[in-house]
């Protein structure tokens, strides 16, 4: 492998630690913001709430990326972005209202 290879699977690598480490620690301190955060199922908090730190450890070091984008149509991404806008007032009802988006996603998902 390339250096560069190998530099962007220890990368991989370090952000399923970060990633599992925080939605562990989410899901321990508030449950139902983790689940709408992070928007895994009940089932999955569960699994993810009693991982011991090896098998986090283990599931870390695979190479494939384990968060991915919930969120992948034009709507909520331009919501995000404000479509080039940059007024403060349009940004925060462009978060708002892709938060609302997302939420009855999680929810129709739940």
């Amino acid at each position: 492998m390339t250096t560069n290879v190998e530099q962007i699977l220890t990368e991989i690598r370090e952000a399923n630690l970060s990633y599992l480490m925080l939605a562990q620690n989410l899901i321990r301190s508030d449950r139902e913001q983790a689940l709408f955060r992070l928007g895994v199922s009940e089932d999955t908090a569960d699994l993810l709430s009693v991982l011991t730190p090896s098998q986090m450890m283990k599931i870390a070091s695979g190479n494939t990326l384990l968060c991915r984008f919930r969120f992948d149509d034009e709507l909520v991404w331009g919501l995000l972005t404000s479509h080039g806008k940059s007024s403060a007032a349009n940004d925060a009802t462009s978060r708002l209202h892709a938060a609302i988006v997302l939420a009855g996603r999680h929810h129709e998902a739940a």
